[in-house]
């Protein structure tokens, strides 16, 4: 079974982890702080999880969720994930990751900042528009009526195949955005961005966005 390698144990890390968990997947989860610090959440999460360094969660993922403050993006190792699929959960907030100047001025995106750092890897924007504690809640089985809709971003196929797949396993659907420069379409401020919509709902407001 593939493992999933997780660098952030926040919010989205954690609910992240415990939904792959249930899909059978096998997690490798680290934060800033160190595996020590993790002990509660590997606990509870059981013998499907472990935690680690930021170092071997890279290096030990099949595929590696990066889901730390953007200001930290530098910091993510690049060896380890070169070649792997990387799934990006980040947005931009000025207030808390200062002011990145080629998100200022749109010339870039966050995940286009992200794939310059791991230039073999194959990053897809990704779970970065749902609140947390929704990843657990609102997911349901395919073909349910006005099943909720997440939106995704990259240039890999492969890598956009694997997260459309992760989605569906999760309980959503998935709509392909374009690619890593048109992420912003579903960031902070913009018409998709945090509320719950069904396919048809997402496409309308991602066709709708204005930078």
């Amino acid at each position: 079974m593939t493992t999933l390698g997780i660098i952030g144990a926040g919010n989205i890390g954690s609910h992240v982890a415990r939904k792959a968990i249930d899909n059978g997947y096998d997690v490798v989860i680290s934060n800033s702080r160190g595996p020590e610090t993790l002990a509660a959440l590997v606990a509870e999460l059981g013998p499907k999880a472990r935690a680690a360094t930021v170092a071997d969660a890279a290096a030990s993922g099949d595929v590696v969720m990066v889901t730390v403050p953007l200001r930290a993006y530098a910091s993510v190792p690049v060896e380890p994930l070169a070649g792997k699929i990387v799934l990006d959960t980040n947005n931009y907030y000025p207030q808390r990751d200062g002011n990145i100047a080629a998100l200022d001025d749109r010339t870039d995106t966050s995940s286009g900042l992200l794939q310059k750092h791991l230039p073999t890897s194959r990053v897809v924007k990704a779970f970065n528009h749902i609140q947390a504690a929704s990843i657990a809640t609102d997911g349901t089985p395919a073909g349910t009526s006005n099943r909720r809709a997440l939106a995704l971003a990259g240039d890999d196929p492969e890598a956009l195949e694997f997260a459309q797949k992760l989605y569906d396993q999760f309980g959503f659907d998935a709509v392909v955005v374009g690619g890593l420069a048109d992420s912003w379409r579903v960031e902070t401020n913009q018409p998709a961005y945090g509320v719950r919509q069904n396919a048809d709902e997402l496409r309308a407001n991602l066709a709708i966005a204005t930078r």
